[in-house]
């Protein structure tokens, strides 16, 4: 006899609703509906497709409940970091969440800075400095005079206002408040008094609750669109799909980094304590919290979003390539051909054009073939994921002799290899699946189930079969490595 979890996972290209069937110290996953998940493009900004995911999160629900008839143990949202609804008075959106690549967000942090130093938002938060955080898309809307602000109640990250929606209950659960920047990892609250300072009103925040938190039932409306079980259980699981992913790292010892690699790759440690100092503010680590309260030190890399954008490019122009068939033709392309900072292509849009660009004025050739571009993007990648682990090891003085790969860039074998001979460390790479996996798990231990973190690892560890990558030649990486750090820093 199993126990059912249902895993919403909404990603940065598609969401998900995924069963998660535990018996015998296993944990089986299984896609039930996939959907796009594309932001949607208005004159006023860019912003989430709400009620389009509600919808498909309730067909999703509906193939547990009415088609497959399963009796569910809990229900649990997951998505990324930052984005938020605002909720007025009668509990209704005030107005659509906005994307955090919205361009509302450019310019905020020296708007922000001008009240604020760097030094003292870093000093109570820990966070790194983004201009998409919450802090500063919230204080945008201030300083815009927004409407849907001046009578908004409640802010709810976009996870919590899934759970609310499934629930009736609002909270902030505590994996998705700490990347907001205005959640204090050393008082454990909010930071009441830097928002004040911006006049932003820390009355619209709701208590938050540990990763794994029950908060009530299904909502009756919701029962008789799925035919789920009145009784069926809404957790907070752990909400930041980084903070899920990093649950499902089937580590054992000491010595070990991860990254959790998709659309961002979030590379980092997990520790006791959060490391605010000068050179966590200096080079722009985060500390955001994990299950049963671990620090995740860590920095975003802008992961396969280049080659995503570049894809999709290709495909507006008629040619249509998979990932598998961009990673073959980037193993036959020459090595070395460019190198670029990843974490420059932040907007979407003409991602070849943009690239060559930047090739051409950093003194390099450009691209003119996919699979030229997919292996200079793959290249430079495993060059920032060393310049990260340089960084980690130094800020934090432990040696890091292994690198997990989660998430589903873990599939790709050929940056997998880029890794490992860039930074000659071994990968382990796997589970694919590790957000599903650890938004399952978290609502297991939150249904007491499972008795913590160790515990969710095992169970990754004998349900999931990973890769292990050793450097194989090192040859050009150092060379390679030298040129990288010129161009960026």
């Amino acid at each position: 006899m199993s126990d059912n979890f249902l895993a919403v996972d909404l990603g940065a290209e598609s969401g998900r609703v995924i069963l998660g069937k535990l018996a015998g110290g296993r944990l089986e996953l299984e896609e039930l509906h996939r959907f796009p998940n594309q932001p949607v493009l208005l004159p006023a900004g860019l912003y989430w497709d709400t009620l389009r995911l509600w919808h498909e999160i309730l067909t999703g629900l509906s193939v547990a409940g009415r088609t497959r008839r399963l009796a569910v143990s809990g229900v649990g949202v997951d998505t990324w970091g930052v984005d938020f609804a605002l909720l007025g008075a009668d509990g209704a959106l005030v107005d659509n969440p906005r994307h955090y690549r919205d361009a509302r967000n450019n310019g905020m942090l020296d708007k922000t800075f001008s009240v604020l130093s760097k030094e003292e938002i870093f000093a109570q938060t820990g966070v790194q400095f983004m201009q998409f955080n919450t802090l500063y898309q919230w204080h945008a809307l201030k300083m815009a005079w927004s409407p849907a602000l001046q009578v908004a109640r409640t802010l709810l990250f976009m996870p919590d206002l899934f759970h609310y929606l499934l629930s009736g209950v609002k909270r902030a659960e505590l994996t998705i408040a700490s990347t907001s920047q205005f959640y204090g990892p050393l008082r454990g609250d909010w930071t009441r008094e830097l928002l004040g300072a911006l006049r932003l009103d820390p009355e619209l925040l709701p208590p938050i609750v540990p990763a794994g938190t029950l908060l009530g039932p299904i909502l009756p409306y919701v029962a008789d669109y799925t035919g789920l079980a009145p009784d069926t259980p809404v957790y907070a699981t752990a909400s930041h799909d980084t903070a899920a992913a990093v649950a499902a790292v089937p580590a054992q010892d000491n010595d070990w980094c991860y990254i959790s690699s998709g659309t961002w790759s979030l590379m980092g440690l997990e520790l006791e304590e959060p490391v605010i100092n000068n050179d966590s503010l200096e080079l722009n680590f985060t500390n955001e919290i994990g299950v049963e309260g671990r620090v995740r030190f860590l920095k975003n890399i802008m992961g396969m979003w280049p080659l995503q954008e570049c894809r999709r490019d290709w495909a507006r122009q008629g040619r249509e390539f998979s990932y598998d068939e961009l990673s073959a033709l980037a193993a036959e392309a020459p090595p070395f051909f460019a190198v670029i900072d990843p974490d420059r292509f932040l907007e979407p849009g003409h991602m070849p054009l943009r690239i060559a660009q930047y090739c051409e004025s950093t003194g390099q050739t450009a691209p003119s073939e996919p699979g030229t571009y997919a292996r200079v993007i793959l290249e430079s990648l495993a060059l920032r994921y060393r310049q990260v682990l340089e960084s980690l090891e130094r800020v934090t003085r432990k040696a890091i002799r292994k690198i997990h790969i989660v998430g589903g860039g873990s599939r790709n074998a050929l940056l997998n290899q880029f890794v490992a001979n860039c930074t000659g460390r071994m990968v382990i790479a796997g589970p694919a699946e590790a957000t599903a996996a650890g938004n399952v798990l978290t609502q297991a231990m939150g249904a007491q189930l499972l008795p913590g973190l160790e515990a969710i690892r095992a169970i990754v560890r004998d349900s999931f079969e990973v890769s292990v990558v050793t450097p194989r030649s090192r040859d050009g990486w150092d060379k390679a490595y030298e040129k990288y750090c010129r161009l960026v820093g």
